[in-house]
């Protein structure tokens, strides 16, 4: 065995070699191009992700993050990790994209190439610092490349006998109505990040981690992807090519946004733990600094932000018009007849409450006034309906529509609208707690 160096000693030296032997044949056969052309595909990120997980799960419980000579090689690893992870997610998207049936596609789809394409540019040009580091170190360098018939890209429109087949059978309606009101209510809450249209730099700055960050972005990822396992599980099972178009559109919804925050959480966790805040030790600035002439941080956010959020909101907006199809399709209709709120009517508090109801569950439920009709969701539309009431002196209006809205409509009629006589706020059923 070699002697010991300076860097590490023989047992530790043993164990870099062994866990990065596979990270640095990856990084060798990816050296050998000079464009992003024909390298990049799943099988080469799935290698990169797990080499480099391996490779970083050693250096860390080595404590290369408490060792200088060894700290930029340790966040090398860790951003081809994940920048190879963010990568997967969009290159999984491109593999599926004539499965999707989704409007604005096209322009999506460039968008989503000019960003994959911006991730496998830094992966090519972060390779040769690595190889570099690797050798300061004393780490040998492996002799051979992948072999790339291994690595190659196979792409074929081959597809196997679709003969599993979907069955509208009843009993799929609760789990569809229950699935499609809980991603209503999941883009609901996406939209309070308003964020529309692409923005400039200095703004994005401005709301990276602040108010758009890994933890948020995460914690939609998860909300997201167990809709997605619950309709997979109760709904549809299998393909996606025959059978109810609009359930398959909504699942094409799911997959696409779930894919996008997949990679914006990567990508947000990079920037802001290894090129926003390093941390107050001058070793790790000094390194933040070195990765950022690497790695582009405004790029980083512009990618994240500008393509990952900016279509993940407008994915949202799309499904939401697909899910309120299907939910309005599928659930149970009934109607209710109900007094009006005692002394006062239906001014701002009872108003806003019923639309909340309304709002909760995502389907149509209408407020008839003798021959009127107004739309149960909407305060504005309540309240003009309470000036019918107070003119014509009606005591009874009668809610007709989702029978979970209508439900809850009447438990809240039956605490006179959740106000006492003199038009103060009383405590409401348990049953009512989503309104709190």
């Amino acid at each position: 065995m070699e002697k010991i160096n300076r860097f590490c000693s023989d047992s530790f030296s043993e164990i870099i070699r062994f866990f990065t032997h596979d990270y640095l044949t990856c990084c060798v056969y990816i050296s050998d191009f000079n464009t992003i052309e024909n390298v990049f595909n799943k099988r080469l990120y799935a290698k990169l992700i797990s080499s480099s997980q391996l490779l970083e799960d050693a250096l860390d419980y080595h404590g290369a993050k408490n060792n200088k000579d060894w700290y930029f090689f340790r966040e090398l690893t860790a951003s081809i990790r994940h920048l190879s992870l963010a990568s997967y997610s969009l290159q999984h998207i491109v593999n599926r994209i004539s499965f999707y049936q989704i409007d604005y596609m096209e322009d999506f789809f460039d968008d989503l190439l000019v960003t994959l394409d911006f991730l496998s540019q830094t992966l090519i040009e972060i390779v040769p610092v690595i190889i570099d580091e690797a050798r300061r170190l004393n780490i040998q360098i492996p002799d051979k490349s992948l072999d790339s018939s291994e690595i190659r890209k196979i792409v074929t429109t081959d597809q196997l006998e679709y003969n599993i087949y979907d069955q509208d059978k009843d009993y799929q309606k609760k789990n569809i109505v229950k699935i499609a009101s809980e991603f209503l209510n999941i883009a609901k809450n996406f939209d309070r990040l308003e964020f529309f249209e692409p923005h400039t730099l200095k703004y994005i700055r401005s709301m990276v981690p602040e108010k758009i960050n890994e933890v948020k972005i995460r914690r939609y990822e998860m909300l997201v992807h167990n809709l997605q396992s619950s309709f997979d599980t109760n709904v549809i099972h299998g393909g996606y090519r025959y059978g109810n178009r609009k359930l398959k559109q909504l699942r094409n919804v799911f997959s696409v946004v779930f894919h996008l925050l997949q990679a914006m959480g990567r990508l947000l966790h990079f920037y802001e733990r290894h090129l926003f805040n390093a941390g107050y030790k001058h070793i790790y600035k000094q390194v933040q600094e070195r990765l950022s002439t690497l790695i582009d941080p405004d790029a980083i956010l512009d990618r994240t932000i500008n393509f990952g959020l900016f279509y993940s909101c407008s994915l949202f907006s799309t499904g939401k018009e697909v899910a309120r199809e299907i939910l309005n399709q599928n659930i149970e209709r009934s109607s209710i007849t109900v007094k009006i709120p005692f002394k006062l009517g239906f001014h701002s508090r009872p108003s806003l409450l019923v639309a909340k109801i309304v709002q909760h569950y995502g389907g149509d439920v209408v407020m008839c006034v003798g021959s009127d009709k107004f739309d149960a969701s909407s305060v504005l539309d309540i309240q003009w309906a309470g000036g019918k009431i107070h003119k014509e002196n009606i005591l009874e209006v009668t809610f007709e529509g989702d029978i979970r809205s209508l439900r809850d409509i009447e438990l809240l009629a039956g605490v006179n609208y959740g106000e006492d006589t003199m038009g103060k706020g009383i405590d409401l059923p348990k049953e009512l707690q989503h309104l709190r």
